[in-house]
């Protein structure tokens, strides 16, 4: 009885972790309209973001559990003026890159019902404004994905040597405000929330 009973209890701890949202303890992104970037020029050192230093990954989930991916090509630059707040980051990503822990979830993700990779082959954020706050500096800018540019913001920790430019940050979107729509099956509806984790070691321009 008492083995029958512990079996049970495994087997709901195991279905509450897995039917857990990963995006309900991370900060969610603030989504709105498009922004202009301040008019002034950045001027600086520029520090190279490529796939060889930094990484960008995700999480979507569905009521039985999660998946994790990442875009496997992307390119950026930071460009740095003295101070996070003075400086400006931009980053293209090649969406037919994307790649999750199940390879026919990586070719479903490309199709129309999600990405339509072929239609829209890049996705790219360009930041509008960086200031303190939000722990070390929030980061404002322009998200362009599956055809819409919306503006976010989201918290980010951010240092800066002679050498190497950082910035990491954990947060939630929303991916219907980007015309992200598919619901998935009935019984396992995909929740509108998808992590977004940027870990960023941008290495100083020769």
């Amino acid at each position: 009885m008492r083995s029958s009973l512990a079996i049970t209890i495994l087997m709901g701890l195991m279905i509450v972790a897995a039917c857990s949202d990963p995006a309900a303890d991370k900060p969610r992104a603030t989504t709105g309209a498009a922004t202009q970037a301040s008019p002034q020029n950045v001027s600086g050192q520029k520090y190279l973001i490529t796939t060889q230093n930094s990484k960008i990954e995700f999480t979507g989930s569905k009521v039985t559990g999660s998946h994790n991916g990442s875009f496997q090509k992307f390119s950026g630059e930071i460009d740095y003026a003295g101070a996070p707040e003075k400086s400006r980051v931009s980053v293209t990503m090649e969406t037919a890159s994307l790649i999750v822990d199940d390879p026919k979830l990586t070719e479903h993700l490309k199709t129309a019902d999600f990405f339509d990779v072929a239609k829209f082959p890049e996705a790219k954020f360009v930041s509008t404004e960086i200031k303190p706050g939000g722990g070390n500096y929030t980061v404002t800018g322009n998200l362009t994905l599956h055809g819409v540019t919306k503006s976010v913001t989201f918290p980010a920790t951010i240092n800066v040597t002679p050498d190497v430019a950082t910035v990491d940050s954990t947060f939630s979107i929303n991916r219907k405000d980007f015309g992200i729509s598919y619901a998935g099956a009935p019984d396992n509806l995909i929740r509108d929330d998808v992590v977004l984790k940027l870990t960023i070691r941008a290495n100083k321009a020769s």
